[in-house]
C-alpha cells in the first residue's frame, strides 16, 4: 500500500512535492491544504482535493506524512510543533542559527504524540549538512568550505524589490572563482565573506526612477549587499521574463584535510549541486525523507530527527537486498 502524503502549502515547494510524488510509485498524494481559497488553487493530480488548512487535523487518519511547505521566518516555527501533534511531519526549516531551538520545540510535540518529525530537510541544511558531517568524520584534521551558487537568492531578490523605484528584480549569488580554486588546490585560505561570493542584481526600474540612487541603495544595504562586491544591471521587464524566469541554484561543500603520521598527505572531498529548479530539488529531498519518517514510525520511533539521524536505506524505495545488490 502506498504511503499517503499530505502537502500543506501550495507554492513553488508544494508544486515540486506534487511532481516528486508522481515519480515515486510507493507514494501517493492524499490531499493538499491551503490558506488561500481552495477553489482558487489548481493542482496537477487528478482526483485529489484541495482543502482549507483548517480541515487538516480532521484528516489525520487519512495521511501518513504531512510535508509542511511554509517559510522558516514565521510559518514553520509555529506549524511544525503544532502538526507534529497529529501527523508524522517533514519541514525544510533553514534558519541555521535557530535549528536547536526549533528541534527542541518539535521534539517535545512529536514525543508526546508518538509521531516522527524530520526538520531542516533540503540541500542546505540537508544534503550539504550530511556531506559536511561525512567529510569531518573522515578527515579529522581539516577545514570546511561551503559555496552557494550560481543561483537565485529569493530573500535577496525580495530585498531588491523593496527598494523605492524598483518595479521588479532578481539577485544571483555567485562563488568567486579564485577562492574556489584556492580551496580545491588545498591551500586552506582564510576567506572573508566578500572573498567567497559576489552578488549580481538584475533590476527593472520604475519609469523615471533615479537609477543611480537605486544602485547605491542596493549596494549599501546592510545584511544583504554591503559586505559583498555587488553588480547592478538595469534591464527591461521583457528581458527579466525572458532571461531570468527560472529559480536555479547549487553550490559546493569542500573539506580539505591531511592524513599520515606527520600529516604529510593532502586530501580534498567535494560535493556539488547544479540545480535547474531549487524548489523542485528541495521537494525531491523532502519526499525521500517522508518515506523515512513513515518507515521509522511504523517501527515505533517517535520524536524529532534531522538528516544526521536517518540511515540512508530508509530514504530509498528499494529493499535492503536490492540496495546491496545494485548500489553497494
Amino acid at each position: 500500500m502506498a504511503i499517503r502524503i499530505g502537502i500543506l502549502g501550495y507554492g513553488n515547494l508544494g508544486k515540486g512535492i506534487e511532481c516528486a510524488i508522481k515519480q515515486n510509485d510507493d507514494l501517493q498524494l492524499a490531499a493538499v491544504f491551503t490558506r488561500r481559497n481552495p477553489s482558487d488553487v489548481k493542482i496537477l493530480t487528478e482526483g485529489v482535493t484541495v482543502y482549507p488548512v483548517e480541515k487538516a487535523v480532521e484528516m489525520k487518519d487519512q495521511i501518513d506524512v504531512m510535508i509542511l511547505c511554509g517559510g522558516s521566518a514565521t510559518d514553520l516555527p509555529q506549524q511544525t510543533p503544532e502538526y507534529a501533534k497529529y501527523f508524522n511531519v517533514i519541514d525544510s526549516f533553514d534558519t541555521h542559527a535557530r535549528i536547536p531551538e526549533h528541534f527542541a520545540n518539535v521534539d517535545a510535540a512529536a514525543k508526546e504524540s508518538g509521531k516522527v518529525a524530520i526538520i531542516s530537510v533540503g540541500w542546505d541544511p540537508g544534503m550539504f549538512s550530511l556531506n559536511r558531517l561525512y567529510a569531518n568524520a573522515i578527515l579529522v584534521d581539516g577545514k570546511d568550505y561551503t559555496f552557494w551558487g550560481k543561483g537565485v537568492s529569493q530573500g535577496h531578490s525580495d530585498a531588491i524589490r523593496r527598494v523605492e523605484g524598483v518595479k521588479n528584480g532578481k539577485q544571483y549569488t555567485i562563488p568567486v572563482p579564485e577562492a574556489l580554486e584556492k580551496v580545491r588546490n588545498g591551500e586552506n585560505p582564510e576567506l572573508s565573506t566578500r572573498q567567497k561570493h559576489t552578488r549580481e542584481c538584475f533590476v527593472v526600474a520604475e519609469e523615471g526612477a533615479d537609477k543611480a540612487k537605486i544602485e547605491a541603495e542596493i549596494k549599501n544595504m546592510p545584511n544583504y549587499f554591503a559586505d559583498y562586491d555587488t553588480t547592478v544591471h538595469f534591464i527591461t521587464e521583457e528581458e527579466l521574463a525572458r532571461d531570468h524566469s527560472g529559480i536555479p541554484h547549487g553550490g559546493f561543500v569542500i573539506r580539505s584535510g591531511k592524513t599520515g603520521w606527520n600529516l604529510e598527505n593532502n586530501h580534498i572531498i567535494e560535493y556539488s549541486l547544479k540545480l535547474d529548479s531549487n524548489p523542485e530539488f528541495t521537494a525531491s529531498v523532502l519526499v525521500a525523507y517522508a518515506r523515512a519518517a513513515y518507515r521509522l514510525n511504523q517501527e515505533g520511533a517517535k520524536g524529532c530527527k534531522t538528516v544526521f539521524d536517518i540511515a540512508p536505506a530508509y530514504l530509498s524505495a528499494y529493499s535492503g537486498d536490492e540496495l546491496r545488490a545494485h548500489l553497494l
